[in-house]
């Protein structure tokens, strides 16, 4: 597909400096342009990189003020770094989508298939299955018995959707990523540890995407729930009975124990750990590596650091923690000049 600048402009509600007729049919980051490529200035750091660029035409802010002259076409838009997300989802919605039931899938006769879905090979569907519209299994995907899937999904090779589950429209969930997974629940006995029946189930609703390789575990009764938009990035960790808030977003490797409730548009980054039955307010934010062990009432709280504290402590926090070997030198010193000096004027009394 090739568009003219003049197009985009059109489509994005941009102003164009340069050339409006010339055309694109690729996207490409701007330090690796080229020609017949649009490409997008958001960070101040790369501009350098625009007066070198060989992309065809560049999505900038309308209030950014270029130093040099430039070879690009420029579309001076409201946030360049949005438009082109947006840009980048209207090309990927126009490329067709496949079509049509692979022999080497297996599909119990009980199983409902909605209209124009693709199952690829070697994808196994349990009885009781209701599979949506327009609804992508890619190869080796597994659902398990009487679990759904909702319209217009798209599920990669080897995630495994167990038994009873549910998944909502629209949602992407990317390879190896395990829903519905017994939650681990072990009671300890004199002679080990007595395992817990998972019978409950996970429900994720609209609009969701889940990383590689991320498992959410199903509720020891109940539900786990993950709510509509939430988006989760590879290798996280969901247990059973959490409760994740719409559009809350967590980075790679975040663990979020049994039993919590997250609110909505939270975010987390890498490698961040909430304890069981907690209470995590709306909007809160943690940076990496925050380990939440204690309820967050306020919402809109910023924290880091383990255990978690205010964000701004954290960081003046951080600027001490340096410098701790050379003040523990300090205090030690000054303990001994205190002593000498005791001693001194106890001579003197």
């Amino acid at each position: 597909m090739e568009f003219s600048a003049q197009q985009i402009a059109g489509l994005v509600e941009g102003t164009i400096e340069g050339n409006p007729e010339v055309k694109v049919n690729d996207f490409a980051k701007i330090e690796e342009g080229r020609s017949g490529c649009i490409s997008f200035l958001a960070n101040p750091q790369y501009e350098p990189y625009l007066y070198t660029t060989e992309s065809s035409i560049v999505l900038v802010n309308k209030d950014f003020q270029p130093k040099k002259k430039t070879k690009a076409t420029l579309i001076r838009v409201e946030n360049a770094y949005e438009t082109v997300a947006k840009l980048l989802t209207l090309v990927e919605s126009m490329k067709p989508k496949r079509k049509g039931i692979d022999s080497l899938a297996f599909i119990d006769p009980s199983a409902k298939i909605g209209k124009d879905c693709y199952i690829g090979p070697f994808v196994a569907i349990g009885e009781g299955v209701e599979i949506g519209d327009g609804v992508v299994l890619h190869p080796h995907v597994t659902i398990g018995r009487n679990a759904k899937v909702g319209s217009n999904t798209e599920i990669y090779s080897n995630a495994v959707i167990y038994h009873d589950c549910k998944v909502g429209q629209n949602c992407i969930l990317h390879a190896g990523c395990v829903i519905g997974a017994d939650g681990f629940g072990f009671a300890p006995t004199p002679n080990g540890y007595e395992k817990i029946p998972q019978v409950g189930i996970v429900t994720i609703e609209d609009n969701v995407e889940i990383g590689a390789n991320t498992c959410v575990d199903r509720s020891t009764m109940g539900s786990t729930y993950i709510r509509q938009g939430v988006k989760l990035d590879n290798l996280v960790q969901i247990a059973h009975n959490d409760d994740i808030g719409a559009h809350t977003v967590m980075s790679a490797q975040v663990g979020v124990a049994g039993s919590t409730k997250i609110g909505e548009w939270c975010m987390f980054g890498g490698q961040v750990g909430i304890a069981n039955h907690l209470t995590i307010a709306s909007r809160t934010q943690a940076g990496a590596k925050t380990g939440i062990n204690s309820k967050i009432k306020k919402e809109g709280t910023l924290i880091q650091g383990m255990p978690a504290i205010d964000y701004h402590n954290f960081w003046r926090s951080s600027v001490v923690f340096k410098s701790l070997p050379e003040l523990n030198k300090q205090i030690y010193q000054m303990e001994k000049e205190i002593e000498e000096l005791k001693k001194r004027l106890e001579i003197k009394d």
